[in-house]
């Protein structure tokens, strides 16, 4: 009898954890509803994954009907999801090239830099690798201040806001004259505005925190009033700690009226985990426009020595109509004091 009831309970167990998978998933659908239920949407891929493989499991049981019904969901939940995010796509594929139009290309990158990188040397070897225009980037500690101050000759214009958390931008394109860069929520936002080729844009670089039951959501509606003062052309970047298709990514873009990039799939890995499992991490790296900001294309980088990859994206902006030029706006929350870095930053 007991060799008998020990398959019996495997199988009851593998039910009762598919049960709580597909029901997971299902929360992660009301996020907008509670940030409980939206914490469940970033492991969206996983949860989907592991029900439809024990649903499999339990097709050849008693339990043939609830199994396939949840796989018949699982995989829908899945198939709704970008190409992008299980690399069989590229995450963007714009419509036309700029350079064709006669519009520069400008490039930027986007890395959590992760505030005790033991290896910053890949970090700065990168940006002169890659030789990006603009640079977002996050946890940049009192140990980047030093070490990025090794690039300020490329990249004088720039602002670093909050401390070990803190967010950071570098560019090679001046400031616009007369403007000022801010920092917002300890260094949650960090905002500037550039000239690209003689057109404003608006940049962002921002790092939100952990979903429920930390205090992500109260973030997002903090720097809500900077998000909404941005001018008809932004982009913005960051560690959202939240995947693409989450509740918490959708309030942040339309905070701003920004369109979110499609996810270039997992950036995030637990570093006590080795690199070849990065493809089932976390795809919490984010990437948003607005306006006349066209994102081209956009790819994860090889590893430099943090928990998260860089993500390499390329934009043109459509110029405005002259009419347009003279459209400014007017920040309504007051910028917290900010740490200008570069000489002419």
């Amino acid at each position: 009898m007991k060799t008998a009831s020990k398959p019996h309970l495997i199988v009851l167990a593998a039910y009762a954890a598919m049960l709580a998978l597909a029901l997971m998933v299902l929360a992660g659908y009301f996020g907008a509803y509670s940030s409980f239920l939206d914490a469940f949407s970033h492991f969206r891929v996983h949860f989907a994954a592991a029900a439809a493989l024990l649903a499999l499991v339990l097709l050849a049981t008693r339990f043939r009907l609830t199994a396939g019904s949840v796989l018949i969901f699982a995989v829908a939940c899945l198939a709704t999801l970008p190409a992008s995010v299980f690399g069989l796509a590229a995450p963007v594929q714009a419509g036309s090239i700029a350079a064709a139009n006669g519009q520069p290309i400008y490039r930027l990158l986007q890395m959590n830099l992760r505030f005790n990188n033991p290896a910053p040397e890949k970090v700065l070897s990168l940006i002169g690798s890659v030789q990006p225009d603009i640079i977002t980037f996050e946890e940049t500690s009192q140990m980047w201040e030093d070490k990025l101050s090794l690039v300020a000759h490329a990249y004088p214009y720039g602002i670093r806001c909050g401390g070990e958390y803190g967010t950071t931008i570098l560019s090679r394109r001046p400031f616009v004259e007369g403007s000022e860069p801010g920092c917002y929520e300890s260094g949650t936002l960090a905002t500037a505005r550039v000239d690209l080729g003689g057109t404003t844009v608006d940049v962002a670089a921002v790092h939100l925190g952990w979903p429920w039951p930390i205090r992500q959501m109260r973030q997002i509606d903090r720097i809500s009033a900077p998000l909404a003062a941005f001018g008809d052309d932004a982009i913005m970047a960051g560690d959202c700690n939240a995947a693409a298709w989450s509740s918490a990514v959708h309030r942040l873009a339309g905070k701003g009226g920004f369109t979110i990039m499609p996810s270039v799939g997992a950036t995030w890995l637990w570093r006590r985990l080795p690199d070849a499992l990065r493809y089932f991490g976390l795809p919490i790296d984010q990437v948003f426009s607005k306006g006349g900001v066209t994102i081209h294309s956009a790819k994860k980088l090889a590893p430099a020595g943090s928990d998260h990859l860089p993500i390499l994206v390329e934009f043109s902006v459509r110029p405005r109509k002259p009419q347009d030029e003279n459209q400014t706006a007017t920040v309504s929350a007051e910028p917290e004091r900010t740490a200008r870095l570069g000489g002419n930053g």
